[in-house]
């Protein structure tokens, strides 16, 4: 009786799963059989949850949280992001064609992009933007999103433009055609001495490599017989860009990168002939916010022993992303491999305890001292590498550059950070330029602003204009962030009028890294060798 009893249970417990799994399977489409559990739950909920439900919501949320368990540059791109995304990495966008700024809730023109609709119509720096089609475009809730929301659009579409400009009592109306905009990946490129070219990469898009070109021309064409490559606060971007970029400083033959991953086989890039600038001296300057093409960029210098890279520790990404685009105009971009620098060295930091413990490593490097004394350094791998000349270097963690220049913290003062906090020193950049710009137009280098500003005190000015935002005047604080607020000033002013060649010119002078690379590359017996 006991063994029939037990029998029994069993076949009632059997009896009632199989039944259970019976009704479950009625309740699902036939086809879904082979789905994975996420299809099965997402089925069910919609098929048979008590209230209604909006699954593509749903679905929406829970892509970038499942992402969220393997590394923090595994991302979602929803559909409605792709635009602007797309528009930044492809080099150009629809719009208007101007640069702006918002300042006391009005819309601002800083510059107006050359040959495009906005200039062809005559519309100037110095402008306000008050209204855009119907709308009023002043207010306190005016930000940057809503403006180019108003502004760009696709090339050969129309806006309305109403524009106030000063010593005119009515509103100016154009009707413009949105044209074809470029971004520009190659900030500024402009000769420090008279052998001396400078050029500043702000990231690598599509186009960047031709932008990159021609800015090299034009510093030959100026004497340029070395030249120093800014990659600081340089994010990344396209890999075949860099490729092509650095592939003219290398000779032929010469391994910029290789990629391996676990479904993915080793691919290296390596130069099919000496680079149009093989051999001329090259620095290369970064920092801490230096990441992934930008760092492949430095690594492949400094593997190869082709130029000396100055600044501080790169930011320490070695992952690279393939983008997957989805029916509905979404995409994901997936980790699908390493980066290994041509010494075999991956400098990819870890990532294991979550990605906000991994993008507060900045904070914990300047918290460490790292950002002062380069002893306070550490790179998580103590594998040694050797570069070409067999000099050492290490992974896991970013590059490492070959002479280390601390962040400068001399000027810094409770004065300086309070203006800084208030961004008092831009907005009063502008409006001086505003005042002044017929009688500063006819200045073409910053050594011109440099000297008129210097002259007319344009320091005690700044003072008597932050006492009436609220920071009383600060003798200790002005003797010792004098210079770099004046120095800022003058800069803003420039650009404000002849754009980032004035700017980048004059901010210079306060520049340690830059400085420390001026006199690297002219000094000689601290550059590698690049022969």
């Amino acid at each position: 009786m006991p063994v029939i009893i037990s029998i029994t249970l069993i076949f009632g417990v059997w009896l009632g799963i199989k039944l259970q799994n019976r009704k479950l399977s009625a309740m699902l489409p036939s086809h879904i059989s082979s789905k994975s559990k996420l299809d099965l739950v997402m089925n069910l909920v919609e098929g048979n949850y008590v209230d209604t439900v909006n699954s593509k919501k749903m679905v929406e949320e829970a892509i970038p949280e499942i992402l969220k368990q393997l590394d923090p540059h595994t991302t979602y791109i929803p559909a409605k992001d792709m635009q602007e995304v797309s528009e930044g990495m492809s080099g150009n966008f629809g719009g208007i064609g101007v640069q702006f700024s918002i300042q006391n809730d009005t819309v601002m023109v800083i510059d107006v992009i050359s040959g495009g609709p906005s200039q062809k119509l005559g519309i100037q720096a110095g402008d306000r933007i008050v209204r855009v089609d119907d709308s009023t475009l002043v207010g306190k809730n005016v930000k940057n999103e809503l403006v180019f929301k108003k502004l760009r659009g696709p090339k050969g579409t129309k806006v309305k433009v109403g524009v106030w400009r000063k010593g005119l009592p009515d509103l100016l109306n154009f009707d413009i055609s949105r044209g074809e905009i470029p971004i520009y990946s190659v900030d500024v490129s402009y000769m420090i001495d008279d052998k001396t070219g400078y050029l500043k990469v702000g990231r690598f898009a599509e186009r960047t490599y031709e932008e990159f070109m021609a800015a090299l021309a034009k510093l030959e064409r100026g004497g340029a017989q070395q030249m120093i490559i800014d990659l600081r606060g340089n994010p990344g971007g396209y890999l075949s860009s860099v490729i092509h970029m650095v592939s003219e400083i290398l000779d032929k033959d010469e391994l910029i990168v290789y990629t391996a991953g676990r479904t993915q086989p080793k691919r290296e890039s390596i130069t099919e002939n000496r680079g149009k600038y093989f051999g001329k001296n090259v620095v290369v300057l970064v920092d801490e916010f230096s990441a992934s093409a930008s760092e492949i960029f430095a690594g492949a210098i400094q593997d190869n022993d082709r130029g000396t890279i100055i600044g501080r520790r790169t930011f320490g990404k070695g992952l690279v992303q393939e983008q997957i685009p989805f029916y509905d105009g979404s995409a994901i971009r997936l980790t699908v491999a390493r980066y290994y620098t041509p010494s075999g060295r991956c400098i990819q930091k870890s990532y294991l305890k979550g990605t906000d413990e991994y993008y507060a490593d900045i904070t914990r490097r300047y918290v460490h001292g790292e950002f002062e004394q380069k002893d306070s350094i550490h790179q998580a791998d103590t594998v040694k590498y050797f570069t070409r000349l067999k000099r050492v270097v290490f992974g896991g963690g970013g590059i490492m550059p070959d002479i280390f220049v601390p962040a400068d913290t001399t000027g810094n003062s409770s004065y300086l950070f309070k203006i800084m906090q208030k961004g008092l020193v831009y907005q009063y950049a502008f409006e001086y330029a505003d005042r002044h710009r017929a009688e500063l137009a006819h200045l073409k280098s910053g050594a011109e602003f440099s000297d008129l500003l210097h002259n007319r005190n344009i320091l005690n000015e700044f003072t008597q204009y932050a006492v009436k935002n609220g920071i009383p005047t600060n003798e200790a604080g002005i003797k010792r962030s004098g210079r770099i607020i004046e120095t800022q000033l003058m800069a803003y002013i420039a650009r404000n009028i002849i754009g980032e060649e004035g700017f980048y010119s004059i901010i210079s002078r306060v520049d340690n890294t830059l400085l420390e690379a001026v006199k690297t590359i002219n000094s000689k017996d601290k550059l590698v060798s690049v022969k």
